[in-house]
């Protein structure tokens, strides 16, 4: 459910960071896409860190 939700906020704030570069739609997929990965990768990690815990 984290890696989920990283994915879907690393994707929005790509778009948005995009979007305030003045890029076009291409732009915002390809930011999106890169958010996307980093933000379902500090989920992963988040993930693996609360289940050592618990």
């Amino acid at each position: 459910m984290i890696v989920i939700f990283g994915l879907v906020a690393g994707a929005l704030l790509g778009v948005r960071s995009a979007s305030k570069r003045g890029g076009n739609r291409l732009d915002m997929a390809q930011y999106a896409a890169v958010g996307g990965i980093i933000g379902a990768l500090l989920g992963l990690f988040a993930t693996i860190g609360l289940e050592k815990i618990l």
